[in-house]
């Protein structure tokens, strides 16, 4: 008290009797009242996105994070621009949250894009925000999660908006690679808004209220006449089925909380570290006798890679990545003794396997994205080879495949691979085969490991002798015969090293275990460069 009056004195104010400074009182007043505007504003927001079947985007974030753990940055900006009447609606935020808070007690960066303020368009004031968080996200090594809900540019700032996504761009590409980038599409995002989370690692999409596209219905119907609605030209089903653009769906606004929880469970923080590390209930030495017969003694008949990742992951558990899109390969996550790895597997069930365009460019991302963040990868191989035709040859197969095999060569990380039956052509050496750089190759005892299937290459290599012969359905089943014995099994591969060991099905769990637990040490040294030129 006695230092409150000493102060006071010399600054010549006067002083209440309680020894407090009536113009502090006053000050704290105008912070209490600027809150109560805020919170005023937040509510007016949550109840129009309501209405709309939305959440607002303060509510989001909330939704999100552990409880009580969000810090809130910069809820006192707001926009500066004063053409066409803005400086009459100048709301606090400017139109996105941003702020850190923690996911299962780690920490995470956190945007949320406000539809209800001018469309969640962004403008100078709101890039700068979004520049913000991303330039802390990288300096503290965490996640930056966007939650997208934005009509593109400001029309009203004009270059400046334009400008913004131009440092909000260059910095999705300075942290690619350093930090986990998930994108969450919870409203319609048009031009701009859909060019950043194009660049960031994952997208989660909401049915029903979550759109991405670079020209809305109302422009393409102007300028080409056709008519699409906007769930039809950038909805859910489109990217994650289609386009190949998003790699989750979330059936609402709370299935998406958890399905971006359980992403975050698999994957470090930064690339510098480990991914969590969840002690298992499963036993490591666990044996899985159906294994044995799972793949069936005709190889030309189907059965379901999933199958076989449910039986060997611990407790069954798989995160598929973007499964409605290009089901002929699988990718996801899942643990190997409490350790995250990433899965990549060719489904027999769907094009009998076969590399495609889709493919190629879906596990080639997929196994970037493990290699960049120190995720270890596994792959399971069941491959007759590259889909033939010439769609596929018009639409660059050759660019596109050789963008999964860069992929492999370029990936540090442990490299554990499984050829189950079909390994066949170029499609065997791109599976992450030894000869690209794989630390373990394994074998089932139905491993087929040979340039193209053998009644391909019996109709090939002896064409003359089966036109001149007097029975050439006999003599092609008897050289048929001779290749399968040749090549058709994993044995002559394993001679030369090639498989480093054939293994029974029903050790494969354990078997992988030990690889990773061997390799979790790897290091490996690289020529000194700026960086590649992937097959773009």
């Amino acid at each position: 008290m006695r230092l409150a009056k000493v102060t006071a004195g010399t600054s010549g104010s006067k002083v209440a009797p309680d020894g407090v400074d009536p113009g502090s009182r006053s000050k704290a007043g105008r912070l209490r009242g600027l809150r109560a505007e805020i919170e005023s504003q937040r509510d007016a927001a949550s109840k129009k996105q309501q209405t709309r079947g939305k959440r607002s985007a303060h509510d989001r974030v909330l939704a999100l994070v552990d409880e009580g753990s969000f810090t809130e940055i910069d809820p006192f900006v707001r926009h500066r621009a004063t053409q066409f009447g803005m400086e009459r609606t100048r709301p606090f935020g400017d139109g996105v949250v941003i702020g850190f808070g923690a996911i299962d007690g780690r920490k995470v960066a956190i945007f949320s894009q406000d539809f209800t303020v001018y469309g969640g368009s962004l403008g100078e004031a709101y890039a700068e925000k979004m520049v913000k968080l991303m330039d802390l996200a990288e300096r503290y090594g965490c996640p930056v999660i966007g939650i997208n809900d934005s009509a593109g540019a400001r029309i009203q700032e004009g270059v400046e908006g334009l400008a913004g996504y131009g440092e909000v761009f260059f910095r999705n590409v300075r942290a690619s690679g350093v930090v986990p980038q998930i994108s969450i599409i919870a409203g319609p995002c048009a031009g701009g808004a859909v060019y950043s989370p194009a660049m960031t690692d994952f997208i989660f999409m909401v049915e029903g209220i979550g759109q991405m596209f670079i020209t809305g219905p109302d422009v393409i119907r102007t300028v080409t006449g056709e008519e699409v609605t906007q769930e039809a030209l950038g909805g859910a089903a489109t990217h994650s089925e289609t386009t190949g653009v998003a790699h989750f769906v979330a059936h609402d606004e709370a299935d998406l909380v958890e399905q971006v929880r359980e992403l975050l469970s698999f994957i470090p923080a930064n690339n510098l570290d480990d991914a969590p590390y969840i002690p298992p209930a499963d036993d490591p030495a666990r044996e899985d006798v159906e294994l044995d017969t799972l793949v069936p003694e005709t190889n030309t008949r189907p059965y379901d890679m999933h199958d076989v990742l449910e039986t060997i992951l611990d407790d069954g558990e798989f995160l598929e990545v973007q499964p409605a899109h290009a089901r002929n390969i699988i990718a996801g996550f899942g643990r190997l003794d409490g350790h995250s790895v990433g899965i990549v597997a060719n489904q027999p069930n769907v094009l009998a396997g076969t590399l495609d365009i889709a493919a190629s460019i879906k596990a080639a991302r997929f196994v970037r994205f493990c290699d960049a963040f120190n995720i270890p990868l596994v792959t399971f191989v069941d491959v007759p080879g590259f889909l033939p035709g010439a769609e596929q040859e018009y639409a660059g197969i050759i660019r596109h495949g050789s963008k999964l095999l860069y992929a492999y060569c370029e990936a540090t990380v442990p490299k554990i691979t499984v050829i189950t039956r079909k390994a066949y052509g170029g499609a065997y050496v791109v599976m992450c085969s030894k000869h690209i750089g794989a630390d373990l190759n394994l074998a089932w005892p139905t491993a087929e490991i040979a340039v193209m299937g053998p009644s391909a290459a019996v109709g090939l290599v002896f064409r003359r002798e089966l036109a001149a012969t007097d029975d050439p359905a006999a003599r092609r089943e008897e050289l048929v015969a001779e290749y399968e014995e040749l090549f058709a099994s994993p044995y002559q591969a394993a001679s030369r090293g090639y498989i480093d060991d054939v293994i029974e099905p029903r050790t494969t769990r354990r078997r992988l275990i030990e690889a990773l637990d061997l390799a979790r040490s790897k290091r490996v040294a690289v020529p000194r460069r700026k960086h590649g030129n992937i097959p773009l």
